[in-house]
């Protein structure tokens, strides 16, 4: 998204001005993924390889689904709402952290009640502990909620950085520590306790804004936007965590770890690449709505940015997926390969449509967001649930004809609540499809005229990936595509190396 001077001015609506621009923010946010994730996927590598089983990373994500599902009402809709005003005073933080308390202390409860209903479903005793552990982890939720959007609707990235790092620091090291000591599946639940109580002590320290004393005075407004927003996440959560729980019941702790583990290896690449610049723009694109302006030509970036990017990256992951489970995981984790690359290539679809639960609100299309997100939410389940009935590799090919009813659900809605043109985004995604190509030829051409998947060294698989960044670069200057002048624009936000880039891109 292009830097206009407004990003650094005082606004005329009068909001408080941005503390750094948009490409300033996106090179802190990625930043702080690139090192977050590092940091979980060194400790999901050690903890795979040498300390847990798939049964026991399957018992876990079983209780951690159960806990995300009730959990998406913890942030109560609260960092779209605080990004969202256009004014904010001490009044309305302060009922935002009123409101924040009272909901974490509520979804605790609600996730402590499902211990023991839980385990006797999947009879598995050890899942009462697990949800207990798991339920006190969202006391610490309102300590960040407030704080971390309050930074990010300033534009305080730098803040949100060391939030983001120091959550991921403590939770790999307890979940490796407690691994190692015979924790079991304990040790990933006892690690979430600790990443939550880190994230919020770092979150207050960088931007206090606890309650002095609870307010519930006129937030009316506050628990409207909530009441709706939650309703959102809640269908979301349940097309996005029940698979864990559908797999689990229908297929066992040890289907479920290794479907588990390919989703997360998917989520985890996809955000390494694009998750934290997701939220740089919705207090990016509030700003373009209160100056007035069409949203349309700065979503087109975005796309670009997003297709660009994210599409190689999923396919490659996709393609590479054997040797990389085999090579990183060892062959206990095998069987996830074929999963992988599913759930890999479903990505590349959803990911052709961003920000679709983020413009609409800032539209005032919520409601009829709603309806989408509902049968969206019932196709997932029900496409999950008929493709367990071939086994765990059915359940991930369930995610590829999801994703194509993903994409004619939110194709048309979109194009009216932002109003892009068909044909720039249509070229848009033939331009990031043909870069994504020649990203992937050379790994393709080493399968087919050096070494077969099964076979592939790390340092062949370096190759490969590093030749293919070379042809993805080569591929885009050829096609001219739009990411380039992003990805030079977030560059320039570097220290140093602003003075190696064209005069254009410099700040100035």
């Amino acid at each position: 998204m292009t830097d206009t001077p407004s990003t650094v001015a005082i606004e005329p609506s009068g909001r408080e001005p941005a503390a750094m621009s948009v490409r300033g923010a996106a090179v802190w946010a990625m930043a702080g993924q690139y090192l977050s994730f590092a940091i979980q996927f060194v400790a999901s590598v050690i903890i795979s390889r040498l300390f847990l089983t798939p049964g026991e990373v399957g018992l876990f994500s079983i209780g951690m689904a159960t806990a995300l599902i009730v959990a998406v009402l913890q942030d109560f809709g609260l960092s779209r709402y605080i990004s969202g005003l256009v004014t904010l005073d001490h009044h309305e933080i302060a009922r935002c952290g009123s409101v924040a308390v009272l909901f974490s202390g509520l979804i605790a409860v609600v996730v402590a009640a499902t211990a023991w209903p839980m385990a006797q479903t999947y009879h598995e005793p050890r899942l009462v502990q697990i949800l207990l552990i798991l339920a006190g982890s969202y006391l610490f939720v309102p300590m960040s909620v407030v704080p971390m959007a309050l930074m990010a609707r300033t534009m305080q990235f730098r803040g949100l950085f060391a939030v983001n790092v120091a959550a991921a620091l403590a939770q790999g090291g307890v979940a490796v520590v407690l691994a190692a000591a015979g924790y079991s599946s304990f040790a990933l639940a006892w690690a979430t306790v600790v990443a939550a109580a880190t994230r919020g002590i770092v979150a207050q320290a960088m931007r206090p804004s606890w309650p002095r004393r609870m307010r519930f005075d006129g937030i009316g407004q506050v628990l409207g936007f909530g009441a709706r927003t939650s309703v959102l996440y809640l269908t979301g959560a349940l097309g996005t965590r029940t698979p864990d729980l559908i797999v689990g019941k229908a297929l066992g702790v040890t289907a479920v770890g290794l479907y588990s583990r390919a989703v997360s290896l998917s989520d985890q690449f996809r955000m390494l690449i694009s998750g934290a610049i997701g939220s740089v723009f919705f207090p990016a694109f509030a700003r373009i709505r209160d100056r007035g302006e069409p949203l349309g030509p700065a979503y087109l970036r975005v796309c670009a940015g997003y297709t660009g990017v994210v599409w190689p990256g999923m396919a490659g992951l996709a393609l590479a997926s054997e040797p990389i489970i085999r090579l990183l995981f060892g062959q206990a984790w095998l069987r996830t390969a074929p999963l992988l690359a599913m759930i890999a290539m479903t990505e590349v679809m959803l990911i052709a449509l961003p920000l679709v639960s983020d413009l609409p609100i800032l539209a005032g299309k919520l409601n009829q967001l709603l309806v989408r997100n509902l049968i969206d939410t019932a196709m997932s389940v029900l496409l999950l649930a008929v493709g367990t009935h071939w086994g765990v590799q059915g359940a991930a090919g369930s995610r590829l004809v999801y994703g194509v009813v993903w994409f004619a659900l939110y194709f048309r809605f979109m194009r009216r609540i932002v109003g892009f043109d068909v044909g720039a985004v249509m070229l848009i995604y033939l331009r990031s499809g043909l870069a994504s190509m020649a990203a992937l030829a050379p790994l393709a051409l080493t399968y087919l005229l050096w070494t077969p998947p099964h076979l592939v060294t790390l340092a062949q698989l370096g190759l490969a990936t590093g030749a293919g960044v070379v042809c993805w670069m080569i591929a885009l200057i050829a096609l001219r595509h739009p990411v380039l002048d992003e990805m030079l624009g977030m560059a320039a936000a570097v220290p140093l190396v602003d003075r190696y880039l064209p005069a254009r891109f410099r700040p100035a």
